[in-house]
C-alpha cells in the first residue's frame, strides 16, 4: 500500500464519505446551487477528514499493541507523525472552508467539528461516548441550512432528527466489533451497555429519528413517509430477532440498524427539497417574480449576489 492510499484509509474513508455526501445532497435539496454545493462538500469533508485522521493518530500505540493490521499505521504503511499533521491541516480548515457562508455557519460548523474531535479524545471510552455524536450529527444540517442565502434558522425537528441518527449511528457502529474494542481498552457507553444494550439503543434511536422525519415537516406525512415508517417498524424487529436466535449474530441486528439508517438518511435529504417555503408579499405581480427565484435557484444567487435579496422585490 502507497502512502497516499495508507492516508486514505486512515481517514476512515467509509463512513465520513457517507456523511459528506449525505450533508451534499441535503444541500441539494434545500437550494443549495453552483459554487455553495462544492463548498458545502468540501466543508464538511474536512470535519470528517478531521475527525478519521486524528482518532487514528490518537489510536496508533494501542493499534499496535493490539496487532490491528488493518491500520495503516500499525501496519507501517505510513508513520504516525504523517497522519498527526494531515489531522492538523484538516482542521484548521473546517472554519476556513466555512467561512465565504458567513460567521454564523462558520460558528455552528467548528462546533461541530470540536465535538466530533472530543469523541476521539477524551469521550471515546467514557460513558458520554455517544454525545458527540448527538451534537455533531445535529449540528451538521443545521449548518447546510443556516448556510443558505439570508441565513434562515433550520427548523427543530431537522436538528432533532440529525442528533438522533447520529446516536443511533454510534451504537449500531460499533455492535461487531464490541469484543474487539474492548480488548484494545475502548469502554465506552456502548460497550458498557453490552450488545443487548446497544442493539436496543440504535433501534430505538433510529426509529425515533424516522418518526421526526416524517411528522416533523409541516402537513400531512407524504405516501413515502408512511412507507419509511412501516419499513422501520418491521426491519428493527426483525433483526431483534435474528440477534436473539444465537450466539454470533450481532450482524443480523447491525444490517437492520443500518437498513433503517439508510431509510432515514434518505428521508432526512428529500424533506428539504418538499419543505421549501413558499414566499408571498400580497402583491401578485411581486409573488409571480419571487416564485420564478424560488422555483430557479440560480436567480436567486444572482440576486443575492448583487444584494438585491428577493424579500425587496415588494418594495418597489
Amino acid at each position: 500500500m502507497n502512502r497516499a492510499l495508507a492516508l486514505i484509509k486512515a481517514s476512515h474513508p467509509e463512513p465520513g464519505g457517507a456523511v459528506t455526501v449525505a450533508m451534499t445532497l441535503l444541500a441539494v435539496g434545500a437550494g443549495h446551487r453552483g459554487w455553495a454545493i462544492a463548498g458545502i462538500f468540501l466543508a464538511v469533508g474536512a470535519t470528517q477528514l478531521s475527525v478519521g485522521w486524528v482518532n487514528d493518530w490518537l489510536d496508533a500505540p494501542r493499534d499496535r499493541v493490539a496487532g490491528r493490521g488493518d491500520k495503516p499505521i500499525a501496519a507501517g504503511a505510513i508513520s504516525r507523525r504523517t497522519v498527526g499533521v494531515a489531522g492538523l491541516i484538516a482542521s484548521l480548515a473546517v472554519p476556513v472552508l466555512a467561512l465565504p457562508f458567513g460567521p454564523g455557519p462558520t460558528l455552528l460548523l467548528s462546533v461541530a467539528a470540536v465535538f466530533a474531535l472530543l469523541y476521539d479524545w477524551p469521550l471515546k471510552s467514557t460513558v458520554f461516548s455517544v454525545v458527540p455524536y448527538l451534537v455533531a450529527f445535529g449540528l451538521l444540517p443545521a449548518f447546510v441550512i443556516v448556510a443558505l442565502p439570508g441565513h434562515p434558522a433550520p427548523p427543530a425537528w431537522l436538528v432533532a432528527a440529525g442528533a438522533l441518527l447520529g446516536g443511533g449511528a454510534h451504537f449500531a457502529n460499533v455492535l461487531p466489533d464490541l469484543d474487539d474494542d474492548a480488548a484494545t481498552g475502548i469502554h465506552g457507553l456502548p460497550h458498557r451497555l453490552g450488545a443487548a444494550g446497544s442493539a436496543a439503543a440504535a433501534a430505538f434511536l433510529l426509529l425515533s429519528a424516522t418518526l421526526t422525519l416524517v411528522f416533523g415537516p409541516a402537513g400531512p406525512p407524504s405516501w413515502a413517509g408512511w412507507s419509511a415508517a412501516a419499513a422501520a417498524v418491521v426491519v428493527l424487529p426483525l433483526g431483534w430477532y435474528g440477534m436473539k436466535r444465537g450466539t454470533g449474530r450481532r450482524t443480523a441486528m447491525f444490517r437492520a440498524v443500518i437498513v433503517v439508517a439508510l431509510i432515514d438518511v434518505l428521508l432526512l435529504i428529500s424533506s428539504q427539497a418538499s419543505s421549501r417555503p413558499t414566499l408571498t408579499t400580497g402583491s401578485p405581480q411581486a409573488d409571480r417574480v419571487i416564485s420564478t427565484v424560488v422555483k430557479k435557484p440560480e436567480l436567486a444567487w444572482w440576486c443575492e449576489w448583487t444584494g438585491r435579496r428577493t424579500s425587496r422585490i415588494s418594495d418597489r
